[in-house]
């Protein structure tokens, strides 16, 4: 069975060794893995432990928790990763986090770009946010041909409406 954090390698061999404190990632892209595997499994105290020391006061321990244990976590998928390797002092990861909320029994995605940091050696998780907004289709010109298909300008065919 694959890690919960979505690569191939199984669980042991993959992110629970970070859990369980017997390695460090290299990585920041490992350790947002990780991170994401300590929600998945209710690990608190390694998602504290891995908070950077200057955003560590702003963890709220009860918030996560409930979080956690209200979610059915379907998986995760990495969109972008920039710098944070393993000779890298901070690095940036964008992902979507995909689970059911037990309230609404809705799928929700949780989307973010998160900033690491090195510290002391580790890599600590400093802060997220949302990812900048990307416009999926370009708009149409008033001049362009019509999307429906018409060969008709958009400006003459839909876009009078």
């Amino acid at each position: 069975m694959p890690c919960l954090c979505g690569r191939p390698a199984r669980l042991e061999a993959c992110c629970l060794p970070f859990l369980d404190g017997e390695r460090t990632p290299a990585t920041a892209e490992e350790l947002m893995r990780s991170r994401y595997v300590a929600y998945v499994r209710g690990a608190m105290d390694y998602l504290e432990q891995t908070q950077h020391p200057s955003t560590r006061s702003r963890f709220d321990r009860s918030s996560a928790t409930e979080w956690s244990r209200r979610s059915r976590w379907l998986g995760l998928e990495v969109l972008e990763t920039v710098a944070g390797g393993p000779r890298d002092d901070e690095g940036v990861v964008s992902f979507v986090a995909r689970f059911i909320d037990s309230a609404t029994q809705q799928v929700q995605e949780h989307r973010e770009r998160s900033r690491f940091l090195r510290h002391e050696g580790r890599w600590t998780y400093v802060d997220g946010g949302a990812p900048p907004a990307r416009r999926q289709k370009a708009r149409v010109g008033r001049n362009d041909p019509c999307p429906c298909g018409s060969k008709r300008k958009y400006k003459r065919c839909c876009g009078s409406k």
